[in-house]
């Protein structure tokens, strides 16, 4: 008789994780200058972390490692991945950096630990063009699509221009916009409706739930308070997703012990003694006459990328050349320590809950390359352990739970944000309060004037949409916040005064019907977010 070969059954995990990072930049987007320093913003994040990013994953699948990811990619950043213009300048950029790349091998040829760390520069940009050139011709879009398509990522979406919601909610029709447009957005780019949200800055504000269903979103995530004060009290704390009390959307909140540990500059692995210093970079360190042709043009001293030196102690001015092959050690170990905390804290939450516990843990995505170097090579690892070195848990999606345990607690979340504080204190206080008459006058402006004209058509139509899009840019958190944050001041005024100038113009030819059609193209060539905007989405 052949004996049957005995099978390891199958161990339904304890827990799940659910890793979600927010890819988002502010929409930049200038035709009328050759350069312009903060494109940067876009060029820096390509290279040091959606590139990086998207490489991991492929290799991921690639190697049949299982894995569940959420990403976030806003629509601002869609917008400005998908523009030819912006495409083109990103090509440039990532050419620029591989031939200042050759010449740092020149320089440093006779030091052996910097040659090392420049010829690895030069292997990551080259990577880099041939990812963004050759594999997906300048637009990336789709391979993340693919990726969600494929079962592995879950793409969710998040305000039209990341607009701050709890400082709207003087009007509702406002809130809704920055959602129908989203949503739209996203349809345009990802072939369906998303299915969650991440609130602009995490703000939420009880209510915002309905607005939400009704654009067909199913879940959102709120900060760690948001519902630890919900009422009633959640049983499970933020280790389960609750049902919001006055609409079908599940809510589920930021684990702060996962968080702090990747977050955390001073607590968390960024801070290791062996990983990149970001503050050393050769743009402000190398002579002018040299590193000239790959700064700013009128002389200002930028980041390039390219860094020698590793953290080493955070207060000394003498710091130690990078080794990249103990970096990757280091981010390897903390990999795993991750990995079995995560397995510590589920199998005793495990203990204490009905239903396998779910632990999320939400990061800015451009924490991952940009501010922390090993950023992507920790995930890669971290995906890999979970897949083959424990049991305890699984990575899952909000989604894929939710589908898996239906039935939750219903909970009227508390008003929340992550930014500092935990409420609204940074996009409103002295530095930034003066833009909220400004834009709640705009919002005002809208409804009436979407309401008036609703069934224009021609050029009246182009204003209509062209004062929705100078509206939602406008709004973008991103503003406020740098003003509050003392980096790019000048710029965010800027931003945020010309387009309430325009919409105001807008605004006042259309009453006086008196439209200069020349100034209407203008902004539309300029301030190309959103084609297919209706401004109907105020009524």
């Amino acid at each position: 008789m052949t004996e049957t070969p005995f099978v390891q059954p199958e161990r339904s995990p304890k827990g799940y994780l659910s890793i979600v990072l927010h890819a988002h930049l502010p929409f930049v987007r200038h035709p009328e200058m050759r350069y312009m320093m903060e494109e940067n913003w876009l060029y820096e994040a390509l290279t040091e972390t959606y590139l990086p990013l998207l490489n991991c994953f492929n290799n991921l699948i690639d190697d049949a490692v299982p894995f569940k990811i959420t990403m976030s990619l806003t629509p601002p950043l869609c917008a400005m991945l998908s523009d030819e213009l912006l495409q083109s300048r990103c090509s440039r950029h990532i050419d620029a950096l591989i031939e200042l790349s050759q010449k740092e091998i020149l320089r440093t040829r006779y030091n052996r630990a910097m040659n090392r760390t420049a010829q690895m520069y030069l292997h990551r940009f080259q990577l880099c063009k041939n990812i963004f050139e050759e594999k997906y011709g300048r637009s990336i879009l789709p391979g993340f699509k693919k990726l969600q398509d494929d079962g592995v990522l879950e793409i969710i979406t998040c305000g039209a221009t990341h607009g701050y919601l709890p400082n709207m909610q003087s009007n509702k029709n406002a809130v809704a916009a920055q959602i129908e447009v989203a949503v739209q957005s996203y349809s345009n780019f990802f072939g369906r409706k998303p299915r969650g949200i991440w609130l602009p800055e995490c703000g939420y504000y009880p209510g915002l739930e309905t607005i939400l269903h009704s654009a067909g979103i199913k879940f959102l995530f709120v900060e760690t308070h948001g519902l630890l004060h919900a009422n009633p009290c959640p049983a499970y704390g933020v280790f389960a997703p609750v049902q919001c009390k006055e609409a079908p959307v599940m809510a589920f909140g930021r684990d702060v012990e996962s968080s702090r540990s990747v977050w955390s500059a001073d607590e968390g692995y960024p801070g290791h003694p062996s990983y990149r210093e970001f503050y050393k970079d050769i743009g402000f360190d190398l002579d002018m006459s040299y590193i000239a042709p790959y700064v700013d043009p009128a002389g200002i001293r930028i980041n390039t990328g390219i860094k020698y030196y590793r953290i080493t102690d955070k207060n000394s001015r003498s710091k130690q050349p990078y080794c990249r092959e103990e970096a990757l050690r280091t981010a390897a170990g903390h990999a795993s320590n991750f990995m079995h905390n995560r397995e510590g804290q589920i199998k005793h939450l495990s203990t204490l809950m009905d239903t396998p516990p779910l632990v999320t843990a939400p990061y800015d995505a451009e924490l991952f390359g940009h501010w922390w170097f090993e950023g992507p090579d920790w995930l890669n690892y971290l995906i890999r352990k979970c897949a083959f070195e424990q049991d305890t848990f699984a990575l899952t999606t909000p989604y894929e739970y939710m589908e898996m345990y239906p039935q939750n607690q219903v909970c009227a979340p508390s008003f929340s944000s992550w930014g500092e504080g935990g409420y609204s204190q940074v996009w409103l206080n002295e530095t930034n309060e003066w833009i909220y008459p400004h834009l709640h006058r705009l919002e005002d402006s809208m409804v009436e004037a979407a309401h008036k004209f609703s069934s224009a058509d021609g050029l009246q139509k182009r204003v209509l949409n062209q004062m929705a899009r100078e509206l939602l840019l406008a709004q973008s958190s991103d503003w406020a916040f740098i003003m509050k944050t003392g980096t790019t001041v000048e710029y965010a005024v800027r931003r945020t005064k010309e387009h309430i100038a325009s919409f105001l113009k807008l605004y006042d030819q259309l009453k006086e019907h008196c439209i200069d059609e020349k100034f209407v193209t203008l902004l539309e060539s300029h301030n190309n977010i959103f084609p297919d905007i209706d401004f109907k989405v105020f009524v």
